[in-house]
């Protein structure tokens, strides 16, 4: 019998590093070997940093850009162990770390773990292929709980990035995150976001393709977050043994053969 993964678990405190850790525990495939957070953090089987870097085969971060990126260099430093990203919101500087780190060690970073989400992504690509940009606007609508710091989030930027990639363009240059006041008309080929903030809410993501007397909208809802440890899970399976590289969740689930 194959002996489980043993999996170490940064941003342990955290709501996402809570639900990792039940997930971890009812799945004979893995062992929870190590759980920590950030300096100074004390109880509940907290360890050090480097003394979970030591006892893990794949560690999950689920904790914070700054962190997470700098959790991927001192992976890097010592050649492993690989490591599951889920932290959104990053800058340039903090993507560079990673990108540099994944020279040395093999890192899965998605924007959503959700099965669900990542087949929503390959819907959108269909539809921004098929419908033209200069005749279909694009919105995306995303709505988080009061406490989720970056907006849009990483999975409204992942669907995004995937419309913008169909019709041949940059994101950043075609994106719209806000409006206020006197805009003026729409821009042909935005592609535009719209965010809501407030109450419970785990996480629900919508995007609509608008022309002349119709609307295509696809969507999708989180009802718990044990979804997005699952396929943290299914990453760290998949990330176990691959060689250096930044990969996603679109790798994990083979949709990038």
């Amino acid at each position: 019998m194959a002996q489980p993964l043993r999996i170490a678990i940064a941003g342990a405190l955290g709501r996402m590093g809570r639900q990792m850790s039940e997930t971890i525990a009812a799945d004979p495939r893995l062992e929870l070997v190590a759980r920590f957070h950030r300096p100074g953090s004390t109880g509940e089987g907290l360890v050090a940093r480097d003394e979970a870097l030591a006892l893990a085969d794949v560690v999950i971060d689920f904790t914070t850009p700054a962190a997470s990126a700098e959790l991927a260099r001192a992976c890097a430093v010592r050649g492993g162990p690989p490591l599951v990203i889920g932290s959104t919101g990053f800058n340039a500087a903090e993507l560079k770390m990673i990108v540099d780190a994944a020279w040395k060690i093999a890192i899965v970073r998605s924007g959503s773990y959700s099965l669900g989400l990542n087949l929503l992504t390959g819907l959108v690509e269909h539809a921004a292929r098929a419908l033209g940009g200069d005749d279909c606007d694009i919105e995306i609508l995303e709505a988080h709980h009061r406490f989720k710091v970056d907006a849009p989030s990483g999975t409204a930027l992942m669907l995004g990035e995937a419309a913008a990639r169909e019709r041949g363009v940059r994101l950043d240059d075609v994106a719209k995150r806000a409006r206020d006041g006197i805009t003026g008309p729409r821009a042909a080929g935005e592609i535009g976001f719209a965010v809501l903030r407030g109450g419970s809410i785990i996480g629900e993501h919508g995007a609509s393709f608008l022309s002349e007397g119709e609307r295509l909208t696809l969507s999708h809802a989180a009802g718990d977050r044990s979804m997005f440890a699952r396929g943290a899970i299914a990453a760290a399976l998949w990330v176990a043994g691959r060689p250096p590289g930044e990969y996603d969740m679109r790798d994990v689930l083979g949709f990038a053969a």
